[in-house]
């Protein structure tokens, strides 16, 4: 469910090459019927585009995917309070080169880890987030859980 206007979750992406853990996201976030919207902004190629997409953007949670130096989730994270989930990509070292740069941010700039290419649970927990105050949202997770027993 795309929507270009007020998403809940924006899904960033620094390449293409991270298309499948987008599509886990956006996948979980259709199942529980959450707006969202998908950027593929590099932090490192274009900063500035970063820094206006995530200025004007009205979603509430950003699910940030980034493999090597993973720098997306940290630089999104020093642009905005709101919540900033960082999804580790396993493209060299295993991920864990990956998990250790999103996970070991500096006080004062924290970002939400999942695990290496666990794009399914970055969508749980940001749904989790905007459950806090949205009971519709809570409930449909609730729903969700449920069904897995």
């Amino acid at each position: 469910m795309k929507l270009g206007r007020s998403p809940k979750v924006a899904v960033l992406a620094g390449s293409k090459s991270d298309q499948a853990i987008i599509d886990d996201v956006v996948k979980t976030l259709d199942e529980l019927g959450v707006e969202h919207e998908v950027q593929v902004i590099s932090a490192h190629r274009n900063p500035e585009k970063l820094r206006e997409y995530i200025s004007g953007s009205k979603a509430k949670v950003f699910v940030a995917i980034a493999g090597l130096a993973a720098h997306l989730p940290g630089v999104v994270a020093s642009m905005t309070v709101r919540p900033v989930i960082g999804v580790p990509v396993g493209v060299k070292l295993g991920g864990l080169d990956s998990l250790l740069s999103i996970a070991q941010m500096p006080p004062g700039v924290p970002v939400g880890t999942v695990g290496i290419d666990n794009g399914r649970n970055a969508a749980l927990l940001a749904v989790e987030i905007l459950g806090v105050g949205d009971s519709a949202v809570s409930e449909r997770l609730k729903a969700m859980r449920k069904s897995w027993n």
